[in-house]
């Protein structure tokens, strides 16, 4: 699994990010999440604060964005919390990136379903290519890592880069998502199986068969 751990405070770091600020489209973003929660409780929103933040990052850095601690400070101070607060809460949740990561983070499942539906053969792939895992690319393209279940069992193996789900994959499958990304296009989110929409049994539905078109009430069948 992902190796956890802050990218070190360095003076390179405080010079890079100490500035940091929202910009007038995030605080307008910013207010709006705040205002959410009943008076008292305006730190609930750390959550999406942060999301906002790494989103920021991102778009200055023209990568999927992470946390430097300097803007994690920023949000604490905004929130007027302790920064551990903050810090606890970035570190828990592996949506937040708390080291600088590539363009495109693609994310591999590595759980029993997905493992047991062919993952080692999708990291295989990905590493084919140049990605490591815990690293990112030299072009800065790509950064590969390894995570827990991400709720796609159904549709194994499957892979999230940056905020789009991949699933049914094989390694030509994923090859075909990452050379779309690569060329600055938008390959076909969710499934990658031919005819199948989204979790259904590959090949059609085997029972409730009747449901497929409409609503139908089998009650009266029980």
């Amino acid at each position: 699994m992902a190796d956890r751990h802050l990218e070190p405070d360095t003076p390179e770091l405080r010079a890079r990010w100490s500035g940091f600020a929202w910009t007038k489209e995030n605080a307008a973003k910013a207010a709006e999440y705040v205002a959410r929660y009943p008076e008292g409780r305006q730190r609930s929103a750390v959550m999406p604060l942060l999301d906002l933040a790494q989103r920021q990052v991102g778009a200055e850095t023209s990568t999927q964005g992470w946390l430097p601690l300097p803007v994690m400070e920023y949000v604490a101070k905004y929130l007027d919390m302790p920064v551990i607060r903050v810090v606890e809460v970035a570190t828990f949740y592996f949506m937040y990136n708390l080291v600088p990561v590539g363009k495109f983070h693609v994310q591999v499942c590595g759980t029993t379903p997905c493992m047991l539906r062919g993952s080692d053969a999708i990291m295989a792939a990905c590493k084919k290519r140049g990605m490591a895992k815990g690293h990112t690319t030299e072009d800065g393209l790509w950064t590969l890592t390894e995570v827990e279940c991400m709720g796609n069992c159904a549709s194994a193996p499957m892979v999230q880069i940056n905020d789009d789900n991949y699933e049914d994959l094989t390694p030509e499958r994923l090859d075909a998502v990452l050379d779309a990304l690569a060329a600055g296009k938008a390959p076909k989110t969710g499934t990658q199986e031919p005819g199948r929409h989204t979790v259904e049994p590959v090949g059609g539905p085997t029972t409730l068969k009747e449901m497929v078109e409409a609503n139908h009430d089998y009650r009266k069948e029980w």
